[in-house]
C-alpha cells in the first residue's frame, strides 16, 4: 500500500467527522492550532478523519499517522478503542494516544512526544 494511498470508509462518516470537526473539545482544539497548516515538521495532519467504520481525531496522511484525545468518554469505551486501532494497524495507521488532560495542561510534552515519534519513523525509512 503506498504511503498517502487512502484508506476507504463508509461514506456517511463524511457528515458526522464534519460535525465533529464543528463541536471540537478544547484540547482538540488546542491541538489543532499547533499542528495544522503543516507546523510541526512540515507534515499535514487531517482533523476528524474518516477510516473504515470510525473517525481519528487528527491524521497525516504521508506518516500514515493517527492522534487521539482521549478524555473521559473513552474511560468507558476501552476495549472499543483497542478493537478499533487494531483494525485501522492492519493499514499501516500507526497511533499516538493522548489525554486530554496533557494536551490542556502539558502541550509541549504532548508536541515533543509527536515530534520524537516523527523523528524516530523517519530514521526507520
Amino acid at each position: 500500500m503506498k504511503r498517502n494511498s487512502i484508506i476507504p470508509y463508509r461514506a456517511d462518516l463524511k457528515l458526522k467527522a464534519r460535525e465533529l470537526r464543528n463541536n471540537s473539545t478544547l484540547s482538540e482544539v488546542l491541538l489543532w492550532q499547533e499542528i495544522k497548516d503543516k507546523k510541526l515538521l512540515g507534515y499535514q495532519f487531517h482533523r476528524q478523519v474518516p477510516m473504515l467504520d470510525y473517525i481519528v481525531d487528527f491524521y497525516c496522511h504521508e506518516l500514515r499517522l493517527a492522534i487521539e484525545v482521549d478524555g473521559d468518554s473513552h474511560d468507558h469505551k476501552i476495549s472499543y478503542d483497542i478493537m478499533r486501532q487494531k483494525e485501522l494497524e492492519a493499514y499501516d495507521v500507526r497511533f499516538l494516544r493522548f489525554d486530554d488532560i496533557d494536551v490542556k495542561k502539558k502541550i509541549m510534552y504532548v508536541l515533543t512526544e509527536i515530534t520524537l515519534y516523527i523523528q524516530d519513523s523517519k530514521i526507520k525509512q
